[in-house]
């Protein structure tokens, strides 16, 4: 093995493995690297360590014989919580690798473990900390070529990053969950654009927003003489995403009938145009998104559970707004700047006031809802900074989800496409909410 010289010498980390052997190979394969190490066969060994002295970064096996990795996850988090947290996996457990992800470790590497690998994992992992350090005030942004920029630096959208870097290189169909205005469509977008499939299209549907009796042809696309009014044949999102990444958004609203067609897709990578008896190879990468829960769905039959778990073979979860309230002042700024550039109008700045008003929201729409306060503060502004007081006539705070569904109906005088716009949700979402509500009617003087 090359040494490189320690990126950070004498960076002191700690190591956290049962099994005899391979611990001392990890520290004097790391201690050759020019770190400063000590080591744990166990949880209780870690947590004395950790409470002792800093670490610059903790390295943890996923199975101890007195708890889990998430343990000591949870013990570097509480004690040494810049202390980034690599854990090490065998067969099996790569899903708890993702769980300690979710959780606030930085990454993952599975056994047999290349020490090369490791060691550069390490120089990245303390070379982004030392950036992190030095870049406050700048606005981080992830934006790979191609794709648009997705903006923050709070810990679960960064182990959200790093879980889309790692999956993006492969074909592995990946499951975007969260809820509506967290950025599913941008997280999909750099997955194409960080995979083997980025010079081919990226096809985007959203499922919610395409008429039942539609989506079926929309998918798959007809021959001619299909139907009534097929003049001539029409290639569907599958056929116009070959070579590339077709993106189904809110895939929990299609019909347990298309349903069963888009699980063929994937179980035999074939379909066929509506009217049409040829099969075609469905040559794209699958990414689906849903702010719904599936796994729930699928269990009480509202969903099929055979799609639920191809669609499921690398779940990501993106945080709401409100569990990263810390990105709120990078986002508005980033945001901001690029709504005056659509425009075209001067650039404006938000003061403190402003800043601290807004990470003070609850955001339930999000960052679209964000955006959507953010641009009617912007067209209504008189000068060049927006204060506290221009956001008031911006953002509007209801007691429950209620009153504020009601308040964008009466606001869009009961239009209800017009109301989804300005809430950040989809219309067939909006819809299921004014059932579940008893919002029909609403305002009075308009019909459901």
């Amino acid at each position: 093995m090359t040494s490189r010289g320690g990126r950070r010498p004498g960076a002191r980390l700690l190591v956290v493995e049962d099994k005899d052997s391979l611990r001392r190979l990890l520290v004097t394969a790391l201690s050759e690297e020019g770190y400063e190490v000590a080591s744990a066969e166990d949880v209780a060994g870690a947590k004395a360590l950790l409470g002792s002295g800093a670490f610059a970064a903790v390295l943890s096996d996923l199975k101890l014989p007195d708890g889990s990795g998430l343990d000591v996850l949870a013990a570097a988090r509480a004690t040494q919580p810049a202390a980034p947290v690599i854990v090490l996996t065998g067969f099996g457990t790569v899903a708890t690798a993702v769980e300690a992800m979710k959780r606030g470790a930085y990454d993952f590497l599975e056994k047999p473990i290349e020490i090369d690998d490791l060691a550069r994992l390490l120089e990245r992992a303390l070379r982004t900390d030392r950036a992190a350090d030095e870049s406050i005030g700048e606005i981080p942004v992830f934006a790979p070529p191609g794709a648009p920029p997705i903006v923050g630096r709070h810990p679960r959208l960064r182990a959200a990053l790093r879980l889309l870097e790692r999956v993006a290189p492969t074909e592995s169909t990946v499951l975007l969950t969260g809820e509506s205005g967290t950025g599913k469509e941008l997280f999909a977008r750099a997955l194409h654009a960080l995979s083997p499939r980025s010079a081919g299209p990226f096809v985007a549907v959203n499922c919610a927003a395409i008429p039942e009796t539609l989506i079926e042809n929309e998918l798959f696309g007809h021959e001619r003489g299909a139907f009534t009014g097929a003049d001539r044949r029409q290639a569907g999102r599958f056929e116009l995403a070959a070579s590339g990444t077709l993106f189904l958004d809110e895939i929990g609203e299609l019909s347990p009938a298309v349903q069963g067609k888009v699980l063929r897709v994937l179980e035999e990578r074939s379909f066929e145009r509506v009217g049409g008896g040829a099969t075609l190879a469905a040559d794209v990468r699958l990414v689906a998104a849903t702010n719904r829960d599936l796994e729930a769905m699928a269990a009480s039959g509202a969903f099929r559970s055979d799609l639920f778990f191809r669609l499921a073979v690398f779940p990501l979860e993106l945080p709401p707004l409100r569990e990263r309230a810390s990105d709120v002042p990078l986002l508005a700024r980033h945001l901001l700047t690029n709504l005056c550039e659509r425009h075209r109008r001067a650039p404006l700045a938000l003061d403190d006031d402003a800043l601290e008003a807004l990470g003070r929201e609850p955001w339930p729409g999000n960052v679209r809802e964000l955006s959507n306060v953010l641009e009617r503060a912007a067209i209504l502004a008189t000068g060049p900074t927006l204060r506290s007081a221009d956001l008031r006539l911006a953002v509007r705070s209801p007691r429950s989800e209620r009153e504020r569904l009601e308040e964008a109906l009466i606001a869009a005088a009961g239009d209800k496409q017009r109301a989804a716009e300005a809430l950040g949700i989809s219309y067939r979402t909006l819809q299921r909410k004014i059932q579940e509500l008893d919002l029909e009617g609403v305002p009075k003087y308009r019909g459901g």
